[in-house]
Order: C-alpha cells, then sequence, then structure tokens
C-alpha cells in the first residue's frame, strides 16, 4: 500500500541507550516525547512548514507599504510647532555632490571696480592689511599678457568666468592662462604675489603675520617658499571675506551674473577719480602701461568724430604718440564708467544695496571717516593700527618715482597735480571723452588754462550717487 511507503519515525525507549551514537537521549519529564508513527501526521507538518514562505512575504509586503507611507509624510509638507530645517533635495546621481563641502557661513564677496591710475594700488592696500581678508591683487592680469593683442571689450567675459573661479577658491582657472609647456603655478606665481600679506605671512611663508599692519618689503618676499596653488586654495577657506581688485572689469554690469548668482555674496566698491588726474597719471606712467593703453585704444569705436590732439603745425614726436594713446585710452575707460554711473544711479534688483561709490579725492581728503564707511560696507571692522596706517599713508613727505609702488605721501597734493602738469588742449580732449561722468560724478570742466592753474579754487562738488 501506498501509506507503507512512508518512513516509520521510531525513538527508543526513555533511558536507552542508543545504538548509532551510544550515548542516552535526553528526557523531558514535563514534556515527554510522543512517538510520531502515522504518516497523516508528517504531512500536516509538512504542509504548515509551506506556510512560513508565504508568512514572510506577507511581511515584507507590509514593511514595503509601511515604507512607502512614511516616503509619502515626509514629502508632504508637515504642521509642526517647532521650526524644521529644510535642506534643498540634492540628485545623489550628481558627483558633485560627494565633493561639495558644507558651508556654514556665506562668504562676503568684494570686487574693487575702478581703472589704471586711480589711486586703486593704495585703496587695494586697505584690505591687503585688514587680517580676516583674503585680498588678490589684479589677477586678470594673466588673462590680458596671454591673449594679448585682443582688445579690453572682447576680454570681458574671461575677467567674469575667473573671478567666478576665485571668489569659490578654484585658483586652478590660473592654469589656463598658462604657457605651453610652462611649470605649474605656484604662489609666488601670481601677478603680485610678493606684496600679498597672505602668501608672504604664516602658514604659508614665516617673513610676515597676517594680523600685523605693515606693508610687505618685496624682496623679503621673493625668498617664501613657493607654495602649490592647492595650498593657497586651503589658506582662502579659512576667511570669510574675499576681496579683489581689478582695473580690467570696465563696466558693473559685466558683474551682472555674478551678482544675481545666490550662492555668491558679492558687492562692488567702485573706486573713481577725476578722469583729468587719471590722463596725467598715465601719461607719467606710460611706459609701464604700452600694452594695456594699446589694448583699450583697439576697443574704441571708429566712426566718433575727435578733437585733434596737438596744436596745427606742431611736430608730432614719439612722445606724442605715447602720449596720445595715454589720454585716448580715456575715451573707452570713460565711456563704460559712465554705464556703470548711469546703471548705479537707476539700480536693478541685482545691485540695490550692493554698490558703493568712492570717490579718491574723498579718500585722501578724510582717509578715517571714508576707510570706516568702506569697511562697514564689507562687513569689516576697523582698528587703531589700519586707520593710523591710511592716515600715515596719505600724509607723508616722499613721492615714489615707481609709478606702481605704494608708498606714503602727500595724496591731496597729488591728486591736483594735473592742473600744473597737463595742457589745455589735454585737459579739454579728456573732458570732451569723460563729461558726463563728470556731471554725475561731481568733477567741474575747466575754460581756461588760467582757471585749471588757480588751486585756490575747488573743482570738486556734490556727487550725485
Amino acid at each position: 500500500m501506498r501509506s507503507n511507503q512512508f518512513l516509520q519515525l521510531q525513538l527508543p525507549a526513555l533511558g536507552e541507550k542508543n545504538g548509532v551514537y551510544g550515548r542516552n537521549l535526553k528526557t523531558y519529564r514535563n514534556h515527554p516525547t510522543k512517538i510520531i508513527t502515522q504518516p497523516g501526521i508528517v504531512m500536516k507538518v509538512l504542509r504548515r512548514k509551506r506556510i512560513i514562505p508565504f508568512i514572510a512575504y506577507f511581511l515584507l509586503l507590509v514593511l514595503t507599504m509601511l515604507n512607502l507611507a512614511n516616503y509619502r509624510w515626509t514629502k508632504e509638507p508637515q504642521q509642526c510647532n517647532l521650526q524644521m530645517r529644510s535642506t534643498p533635495y540634492q540628485d545623489r546621481s550628481d558627483i558633485r555632490f560627494l565633493y561639495r563641502p558644507s558651508l556654514a557661513k556665506k562668504r562676503q564677496l568684494v570686487y574693487v571696480l575702478t581703472t589704471w591710475r586711480s589711486g586703486s594700488s593704495f585703496f587695494g592696500e586697505l584690505f591687503n592689511q585688514h587680517p580676516e581678508v583674503f585680498f588678490l591683487y589684479e589677477p586678470m592680469w594673466h588673462i590680458w599678457q596671454k591673449l594679448y593683442p585682443g582688445d579690453a571689450v572682447s576680454l570681458q567675459g574671461a575677467a567674469r568666468d575667473m573671478l567666478s573661479s576665485l571668489y569659490r577658491c578654484d585658483l586652478s582657472v590660473f592654469q589656463l592662462y598658462n604657457s605651453p609647456g610652462g611649470k605649474n603655478f605656484t604662489s609666488l606665481g601670481l601677478f603680485g604675489a610678493t606684496l600679498n600679506k597672505v602668501i608672504c605671512s604664516y602658514p604659508l611663508c614665516s617673513a610676515y603675520r597676517k594680523e600685523v599692519v605693515g606693508m610687505v618689503d618685496d624682496k623679503v618676499c621673493k625668498k617664501c617658499p613657493q607654495q602649490s596653488l592647492r595650498l593657497l586654495e586651503e589658506e582662502c577657506l579659512k576667511y570669510n571675506t574675499i576681496v579683489i581688485k581689478g582695473v580690467r572689469v570696465l563696466d558693473v554690469n559685466v558683474l551682472a551674473p555674478l551678482m544675481e548668482d545666490p550662492s555668491l555674496d558679492l558687492k562692488v566698491i567702485h573706486l573713481v577719480r577725476d578722469p583729468r588726474a587719471v590722463a596725467n597719471s598715465r601719461i607719467k606712467s606710460r611706459h609701464g602701461l604700452i600694452r594695456e593703453n594699446l589694448q583699450v585704444v583697439r576697443s574704441r569705436d571708429p566712426k566718433l568724430r575727435r578733437i585733434p590732439f596737438v596744436d596745427p603745425g606742431h611736430k608730432i614726436s614719439k612722445k606724442d604718440g605715447a602720449d596720445y594713446h595715454s589720454v585716448g585710452a580715456m575715451e573707452v575707460i570713460c565711456d563704460r564708467t559712465y554705464r556703470s554711473l548711469r546703471t548705479a544711479l537707476n539700480p536693478p534688483s541685482w545691485l540695490k544695496g550692493k554698490y558703493l561709490a568712492v570717490r579718491y579725492e574723498d579718500l585722501v581728503e578724510n582717509p578715517i571717516k571714508m576707510l570706516r564707511n568702506v569697511y562697514q560696507f564689507a562687513n569689516l571692522s576697523a582698528n587703531l593700527d589700519i586707520e593710523s596706517f591710511a592716515l600715515n599713508m596719505t600724509n607723508g613727505t616722499s613721492s615714489s618715482s615707481k609709478p606702481f609702488i605704494v608708498s606714503a605721501r602727500n595724496a591731496t597734493q597729488a591728486a591736483s597735480a594735473w592742473r600744473t602738469v597737463l595742457s589745455i588742449q589735454q585737459i579739454k580732449q579728456v573732458e570732451e571723452y569723460c563729461h558726463h561722468a563728470m556731471a554725475i560724478l561731481g568733477y567741474e570742466r575747466v575754460r581756461t588754462a588760467g582757471e585749471a592753474k588757480d588751486l585756490s579754487k575747488s573743482l570738486l562738488t556734490a556727487s550725485k550717487l
């Protein structure tokens, strides 16, 4: 019979020895073991074992439903008495998520918008000396050198892209403008590095301390070790304020994409100076600005009518040619300055509260007051050492023969030196180029050479900004 084919399960009597293992079987007096001899009971046990996978599947389904319900609860807005911290959703498929540092505090970013020979070296030094500022001096110089002889206007996009990287402490952008086959950039390879307090101070160099106010000797800093850009990036990330001074962004509107970027808290300080003083200083330092003058002059509109540079009958010399480019560049500079000023007079949303115009003449006339205003705008605090530094630098007696070196001098006297140096023809040419910007900034025009040389009469009025 079919039932006889089932294995008969027999257990030895309690207390008897097992013939196979030679040991006594355990006995449980409270739960005596029953001898299963009927095949029907075995089938019931096997059917019960089949229920186990079904129960496991059912529990898995329940857990899945609970998980889904919890996910929907977290995605829907919840009413809660406690304030919940919301974080923007980040797609994990974006590999940048793995390397993006968590920013506890957004950095204050400042760009000093100015032009050549506007007192910007001294003005930038006020930030270079501040112990809480990571300062960069003219980083876009590398662009103009690499892409020479590109005209000034065509290089504006490249300058903005470089700033976007530098404000994120990404200094690898300098490698784009390295010479083919050249060595990698180092800390001392950056333009103006030997006067930079961060590069020349601890921990990158033992020559100076960032918290001690005082000018850096470039001869001393040149002996500092050449650090990699990676180490300089790590130092940059330690600072909550990054200030970049540059003369190669000609118009504040170029910076609009950066100022609209919610990840960047960028402010602009527009340092301006009387265009006639700028032209005089450009002529004085014409040999150091030959390439820059040519790049700026190439951006001029060839269709505009221009007044003659020299009087009829005057024989043009090489000096006149150099002066022509120095003064002729003012046409482009003042045109772009006027565009910035028009935007500032009726500021769009991206510029409101983020723009400050500073006249160089006001800065040297009252350095302490202007320093405090500038620092307050940049969310910085001044101390007595920095205020004394600013006061001494604007009331010195020396005058450096090198036009790009910051030194203590009588800045008020230097600001009006153009009135006794420029010819009336040069003055008229600059005023023709710059009268729109001059009217907004409060610089009066002169009618005669005698009026220009009369230093008892001030040519400054209130600015419209």
